[in-house]
């Protein structure tokens, strides 16, 4: 609508003056009428400055309308324009733009605040840089939240090398990761050690660079995981260790009322002896072979890493394990033996760690009806996953987190050390082992490799 009028009356200006300059221009040529010409000199003179004046007004309201959109500038009104000038629509539409602009603004500024109390009250240290873009040591830190204070016992510091002064080794460590990153690391503030779980995420925002920090204290949950890790693995040992001590020390108290105080036995006595000793043996050889699976866990060599490809690994524990699938009557299926993706792995240890996998799963699938075992492998999100599936029995989900415990078994005669032996061997590697299954369906372990 705005517009339309606009067009309407620059078109009827222009037509006034071009008409005026016609007829001032026969005038002079075709008349002596002087004060005839110097009246319609006055007209167009008068027409054009109008014609002037009121673009120039026109062009100075929307330079004032821009800027104050660029200043921000919320106070500046158009209301006496908008109800009684030249062009109402427009000015009422500055005044709604500036409105729009001004309850936009205070939006944004109440989400900030929100924001900055939620980051205020979380128990997460959170520092954020504004980087400079000549000096990096002159960074400006533009929120420092109360968690970050009282974790690294320092005041809100508005630079980042007054941080640094206090603090050289977290400001050492965080600029390891300055790209981007998760760090691990161990501070003694104030004589007391801290163990931070550190990320540093770096973003763009409006073509000036910030760093967000965020850090947390996990010294005291990794203290009561390993107390907890501690207490299973306690009483799996100990009750190992009564199963095999109880018979001896009953047997032991058997054996000696029976020879206690006689100088020789007769040929009966000893056979009642003997089954007694021989029982005593198998327990003892049942607890060292205890021991030396503990020993195993506890001993595992430092992976010798070089550059294998997939295809390779999976090929050779093809032949390793074919034979021993087959004789178990069970369905041995390796894919994509001949991929030419590498990885830095110990050969060794990780195919102790597939043939703990598989073994597994052989002895899972007695009693299955057609049994099968499926090896692969597979990219997701940076990282290859080498997976053992198998249709046995499975795993019920309270069980799912007890099998990674050591000497933990559901099997008559398993040693209970295998899936620690290979978690181990995968966090050696700076994986991890993952299982999920659907019992009597389906069970995946996968041997997963950080790989970019």
């Amino acid at each position: 609508m705005f517009y339309q009028r606009f067009t309407f009356r620059l078109l009827l200006n222009l037509l006034l003056i071009n008409s005026l300059a016609l007829l001032l221009t026969y005038l002079i040529l075709k008349t002596q009428l002087w004060f005839t010409i110097a009246g319609v000199s006055c007209m167009l003179l008068i027409s054009i400055i109008s014609l002037y004046n009121y673009i120039n007004q026109i062009r100075a309201d929307i330079k004032r309308f821009i800027l104050a959109i660029k200043t921000r500038d919320h106070t500046l009104n158009f209301r006496n324009k908008s109800t009684k000038g030249s062009f109402p629509d427009l000015y009422s539409s500055f005044d709604d733009i500036i409105k729009t602009h001004k309850d936009i603004q205070l939006e944004q500024d109440a989400m900030f605040q929100l924001i900055k109390t939620i980051l205020q009250q979380v128990p997460v240290g959170v520092i954020v840089l504004k980087d400079n873009n000549t000096v990096h040591e002159q960074a400006e830190i533009s929120f420092f939240n109360e968690a970050a204070a009282a974790l690294l016992k320092v005041p809100a510091y508005k630079y980042w090398h007054r941080l640094k002064e206090h603090l050289p080794l977290f400001a050492a460590e965080i600029q390891r990761i300055e790209k981007g990153g998760k760090r691990f690391l161990e501070l003694k503030i104030q004589d007391k050690l801290i163990q931070l779980s550190t990320e540093v995420i770096p973003i763009n925002l409006y073509n000036t660079n910030y760093r967000i920090i965020s850090f947390q204290n996990i010294k005291d949950e990794i203290e009561q995981k390993e107390i907890e890790a501690w207490n299973r693995l306690i009483g799996v040992i100990s009750h190992e260790i009564l199963n095999s001590i109880t018979p001896i020390s009953s047997l032991s108290d058997t054996v000696n009322t029976m020879v206690t105080n006689k100088d020789s036995l007769n040929k009966e006595e000893l056979e009642d002896l003997k089954p007694a000793i021989q029982a005593i043996k198998r327990r003892s050889i049942g607890l060292l072979d205890f021991v030396k699976d503990y020993r195993l866990i506890a001993e595992l060599p430092t992976p010798e890493l070089e550059s294998h490809s997939i295809g390779e690994i999976l090929q050779h524990i093809q032949i390793l394990m074919q034979p021993f699938a087959s004789a178990k009557n069970v369905k041995l299926t390796v894919g994509q033996t001949s991929s030419k993706i590498t990885i830095n792995i110990d050969l060794k240890l990780v195919e102790q760690a597939l043939i703990n996998l598989i073994t597994n799963s052989i002895h899972a699938l007695e009693d299955t009806t057609n049994p099968q075992i499926e090896i692969d492998y597979r990219l997701e999100q940076n990282k290859l996953f080498i997976d053992v599936t198998d249709n046995g029995k499975g795993i019920e989900p309270e069980l799912a987190e007890k099998i990674f415990v050591p000497f933990f078994t559901t099997r008559k005669n398993g040693s209970g050390i295998g899936l620690t032996i290979t978690r181990n061997i995968m966090k050696m590697h700076y994986g991890n082992l993952e299982v999920s299954s659907i019992p009597q369906e389906k069970t995946i372990f996968s041997l997963v490799f950080n790989y970019v």
